[in-house]
């Protein structure tokens, strides 16, 4: 099987990060998301969505999700189990993933590619050009800040965000917050429940992945 990857693109980090913790070695090929290789044809082929992270498996089916490619992953290799041991934990790991995807991705994404020049035409991920439209930028931030609130106050009553557990959930929180500095909208000092659990996740070796 075949990781396509860009390794300064969040999304495809998150897929990095699961696969250091469980301890799974994939080959990765890289696609340069700057030079808008996902874009060409051959990387079409593979992923029409023009998108990473993509899995390539061996019998010729292309997950081209974070998450499908983490149901597969878990589904391969149960522990360390990221997606939740029993039928609450797993409930609340979608819930959280949902909404740091919906709640932060989306708005830091929605700041980002309205307003950066380089996202001119491409002011949402895919094939197809579409136009910025500037006053997404500023309500962007201001839901990516929102949510970092929204995920302070999570932590103040949970060690984690799907509870006693480190999940895939606290991997995608964590590349959210990381990419909120992206539109230099970041935890303020008050936010300490966010801070410390953040400070917890950047220990973890997966940090780094």
């Amino acid at each position: 099987m075949i990781l396509y990857d860009y390794h300064q693109a969040p999304s495809p980090r998150r897929v990095r990060m699961l696969l250091a913790e469980k301890g799974i070695e994939v080959e990765t090929r890289q696609i340069d998301l700057g030079a808008r290789e996902q874009l060409g044809e051959e990387f079409r082929k593979i992923n029409p969505r023009c998108t990473v992270p993509a899995l390539a498996l061996d019998d010729g089916t292309v997950l081209c999700d974070s998450m499908a490619i983490t149901r597969y992953f878990e589904e391969m290799r149960a522990e360390p189990p990221m997606l939740g041991r029993d039928p609450v934990e797993k409930a609340l790991v979608a819930e959280w993933i949902a909404r740091c995807e919906q709640e932060g991705f989306f708005a830091v994404a929605e700041a980002l590619r309205n307003k950066a020049r380089s996202f001119a035409d491409a002011a949402l991920t895919g094939p197809k050009a579409y136009a910025q439209v500037p006053e997404l930028a500023e309500r962007g931030r201001a839901r990516a800040q929102d949510f970092l609130a929204i995920m302070d106050e999570r932590l103040a009553e949970s060690a984690f965000l799907a509870g006693d557990n480190f999940t895939a959930a606290d991997i995608t929180g964590f590349i959210f917050v990381e990419f909120a500095a992206w539109v230099k909208v970041m935890p303020n000092e008050a936010q300490t429940h966010l801070l410390a659990w953040y400070q917890a996740v950047k220990a973890r070796p997966s940090a780094s992945a």
